[in-house]
């Protein structure tokens, strides 16, 4: 039995697979916000409920926002701030008495889609997050790659490729850098964009529903797309993966597997383009499912 988390800011998610993958149990409960310890009790109650009611243990993945830190580890480059500068895994293995294995939430992604997802088969994949961040993870042969310094996949944050000159310098980021590709096409970023060309601020899913009657909100999707094509040629160019698999939530736009492909041949470093882009398979679950798969 494999137990698997996903930390959210928000949210907290617990299920339980099987060695067949099949989901055995599954709940959703509110994330203590600003709280480190109260987030430590409660991942310890979801889990030791749910092995009381299934009966045995299991091992424990954990997805999270940000990721330990090679060097000290303590949690750094997360989302939710109170877990940044804490030793989050020893403080989980010493509260579950056990060993714990912890990874990136879009690690977590990658490696769900890549298992028994919308890439399942795939030599190498590249699972992208565009949600409220943008993040990103690899996936060889079946296994997660994490990197001599725990960032790989990071895209979000290099710059945002072959930039056009009003794309200069671009955004500041919360990494202190300026024009990384998570200020342009997070949904915050989208939402930005349209709001400098049209003073009005809407959010990204506005924007969206906007562009079916409205020519400003589909000139700033147009422009989303041209920008997410470059970001992922430039993947492309490095990694050459089988299949790039999008998440979260702007990952539900139609339009962009179609849209995107057309597009990011002019940047690639070829005169083909075989890589697939497809949608996720497993939605919000792609995430905790991942977390189990750590184990497998």
């Amino acid at each position: 039995m494999r137990i698997g988390i996903d930390l959210g800011g928000s949210k907290t998610e617990i299920a339980v697979l099987d060695d067949a993958g099949t989901e055995l149990l599954r709940r959703r409960v509110a994330t203590p916000v600003g709280d480190y310890a109260a987030t430590l009790t409660l991942i310890a109650t979801l889990i030791n409920d749910a092995e009381r009611e299934l009966k045995t243990t299991g091992s424990v993945g954990i997805g999270t926002p940000g990721a330990p830190s090679p060097a000290t580890g303590l949690m750094r480059n997360s989302n939710s701030v109170c877990l940044n500068y804490q030793p989050l895994l020893q403080d989980l293995q010493r509260t579950l008495g056990r060993e714990v294995r912890l990874a990136n939430d879009a690690d977590c992604f990658a490696l769900s889609e890549a298992t028994d997802g919308a890439a399942a088969g795939a030599a190498s994949v590249f699972g992208v997050i565009i949600g409220t961040g943008v993040g990103g993870g690899i996936v060889i042969n079946g296994r997660l790659i994490h990197g001599p310094n725990a960032i790989a996949g990071e895209w979000g944050h290099n710059p945002l490729p072959w930039p056009q000159d009003d794309e200069r310098p671009g955004a500041a980021c919360y990494c202190g850098k300026r024009g990384c590709i998570e200020t342009f096409l997070s949904g915050p970023g989208l939402s930005r964009d349209y709001a400098q060309q049209h003073q009005a601020s809407v959010n990204a899913q506005e924007i969206v529903t906007r562009s079916l009657r409205e020519a400003p909100a589909e000139h700033a999707l147009i422009r989303y797309e041209d920008r997410l094509a470059r970001a992922l040629a430039s993947v492309i160019n490095v990694l050459d993966p089988e299949v790039i698999v999008l998440g979260g939530g702007l990952s539900n736009m139609e339009r962009l597997y179609k849209n995107i492909p057309a597009q990011w041949g002019k940047w690639v470093f070829s005169d083909t383009v075989f890589t697939r882009l497809v949608r996720n398979t497993h939605g919000d679950s792609s995430g905790v499912r991942g977390a189990a798969q750590l184990w497998t």
